[in-house]
């Protein structure tokens, strides 16, 4: 079972970093992550930090630059003047529509070589996973 569950987890992170990697061209993959999170909810540069799992000042920097692109905007917290929230603007929407649409091509080369039963075998596999995973 032990090596099972090593196998699998390799797997998965050779796949995740493979799709984070084929489609950075746009935007590097920590960019990305970022707007990820802003795309589920608003929030303030230490909840993303957080969010994230970076410190305060990386996280500065990350969002001044997509401040500096147009992908997401400071506004007013509404319930303390003090701090800010970020938000996604339609421009960093529009930006991760097309980064996962990269990413969905890149796959489909990548099943493109199989046969119909590895594919249906693939499928199988997926729903097993996110069974096994709770989602």
């Amino acid at each position: 079972m032990t090596s099972l569950a090593n196998d699998l987890r390799i797997a998965c992170q050779r796949v995740s970093r493979r799709v984070r990697f084929e489609s950075s061209a746009e935007l590097p993959p920590h960019h990305v992550s970022a707007l990820s999170n802003l795309r589920r909810r608003p929030l303030t540069p230490g909840e993303l930090a957080e969010a994230e799992r970076v410190s305060a000042p990386s996280m500065t920097k990350t969002v001044n630059c997509l401040v500096d692109k147009g992908l997401i905007a400071r506004v007013d917290h509404p319930d303390d003047g003090r701090c800010k929230v970020l938000n996604l603007t339609v421009e960093g929407g529009a930006a991760l529509d097309r980064i996962a649409a990269a990413r969905d091509d890149w796959m489909v080369r990548q099943l493109d070589g199989l046969t119909k039963g590895e594919r249906a075998l693939l499928r199988e596999a997926t729903d097993l996973l996110n069974r096994v995973l709770g989602e």
